[in-house]
């Protein structure tokens, strides 16, 4: 073969990976809907991609540029994605049309990523049935009822406090309330003693951590899931699993086990899986694995303990700002306290209405991120 057949070859290998990565590129252009030029491969996550920017950060930034437009189009390397800005379609899409729009639009992998399985990024098959079941395990009445636990942990809190403010060290408030939350969602949710706040080797917050400490491994296997899904599940086949993974599939079944030995029963979310377990005929065709069953109890632990703590430090951080504020928050508190003589009851901390409007105005601010089931 001549060099003239080479470089034809590779100009024609070049032109139709050129065609592939862009055929789609006229989506949105073709019905009116104004966005980014993408690029080639990429699509415009190019930054994202490149752990320049955070998706939303990114997301901000169109938003803003594209402020009066009811929806700005976008691209996922060559998939066409919609950005809605008008109230009345959102409404539309997760109200009024929602079945039609009930797809995360995000895989599960079985074998390569056993706890991508939850109910964040579950195909509506399975979310629909999973999420009716699981979801009354977080009612308002259940919350009250599990308030003396949450308070147990608090008192713990303070004690792990006191120690720290013996040491006149500095503290890092993000991890001392991801700690706390850890702890409360362990006992709460899943009737596990995580022991976060007495142990700094406790084994759940450093899972939790990991799973929220990105690497360059974990950006690669990300990488990989987002650009060729079928070469990252066949992966599964041969890479071990995650330590993550081992250790919440580990802990689940073997919590189940030992419950279903001991005839024991608390009525939290470890009862609701073994019910679901012992019953798969509730939920249809639906096969009720250990894999899956394990990604929904971690699912709702980071999302029980992450979302939490980073409201609580972030609200620490704009009280230590608002000396005024933190006053007038303290006073509210010492009142309260005062008036049911220490008592304090899910009932009586809801009737604190300054404490509410900080924590809201502490949301708002900070834009934090909150799971929606």
């Amino acid at each position: 073969m001549g060099p003239f057949e080479i470089l034809c070859g590779t100009a024609a290998v070049i032109l139709a990976l050129y065609y592939f990565f862009t055929s789609t590129f006229n989506f949105w252009v073709s019905r009116g809907v104004s966005g980014p030029r993408p690029i080639p491969a990429l699509g415009n996550f190019k930054d994202v991609m490149l752990n320049n920017i955070s998706v939303g950060d990114y997301l901000a930034e169109i938003y803003e540029k594209y402020k009066d437009e009811p929806m700005i189009g976008i691209f996922a390397r060559k998939t066409p994605v919609l950005v809605l800005k008008d109230l009345d379609l959102i409404k539309d899409v997760l109200i009024k049309d929602f079945s039609v729009f009930a797809s995360r639009g995000m895989p599960t992998f079985e074998k390569a990523e056993p706890l991508s399985q939850h109910l964040f990024s579950l195909e509506p098959k399975r979310w629909r049935p999973l999420r009716i079941k699981l979801s009354p395990v977080f009612t308002s009445g259940k919350l009250r009822e599990m308030f003396s636990l949450i308070s147990e942990c608090a008192d713990n809190l303070v004690q792990y406090m006191e120690k720290l403010a013996d040491k006149q060290e500095p503290v890092e408030c993000r991890e001392l309330t991801a700690k706390y939350t850890t702890d409360v969602i362990g006992s709460c949710a899943f009737g596990i003693e995580m022991n976060a706040l007495s142990n700094e080797d406790s084994e759940f917050r450093k899972m939790g951590r990991k799973a929220f400490t990105p690497t360059w491994i974990a950006l690669l296997r990300i990488r990989l899931r987002q650009m060729f899904p079928w070469l990252y599940e066949i992966s599964g086949y041969i890479l071990p699993q995650t330590e993550t993974t081992k250790f919440f599939i580990k802990v689940i079944v073997e919590t189940m086990e030992y419950r279903e030995t001991n005839n024991i029963t608390r009525n939290d979310f470890i009862d609701m899986l073994r019910e679901l377990k012992k019953n798969p005929d509730k939920l249809g065709n639906i096969e009720m694995t250990d894999s899956l069953l394990a990604s929904q109890a971690f699912v709702f632990f980071l999302a029980g303990f992450e979302t939490s703590s980073t409201t609580i430090s972030n609200a620490l951080y704009e009280l230590a700002l608002n000396q005024k504020i933190q006053d007038q928050l303290r006073e509210e508190i010492n009142e309260v306290y005062v008036k049911y003589n220490g008592d304090l009851k899910y009932d009586n901390i809801k009737k604190m209405d300054y404490l509410d409007k900080v924590f809201k105005g502490t949301v708002r601010k900070k834009r934090v991120n909150i799971f929606y089931f």
